[in-house]
């Protein structure tokens, strides 16, 4: 399990829900499902990083939610 923020919408051009990982820069996928779409993201973040890892470009960090106390 990976945790990069995954966005998922609908796309009508494609006919197909998109999910965008917004971290990784091109990182997307899609599916005929919203359950498809996620897991061809994660499938698409694993080889994202796998690629960056091979030409030893950076990582980014998840960022998750940060808490901010007033």
């Amino acid at each position: 399990m990976n945790k990069y923020e995954i966005i998922i919408y609908w796309s009508e051009e494609d006919k197909a829900f998109i999910a965008e990982v917004p971290e990784l820069p091109g990182c997307a996928a899609h599916g005929e499902t919203q359950a498809v779409a996620l897991a061809n993201a994660q499938d698409a973040i694993r080889l994202w990083i796998d690629t960056a890892k091979e030409f030893g470009d950076p990582i980014p960090e998840p960022k998750g939610r940060r808490l901010i106390v007033a």
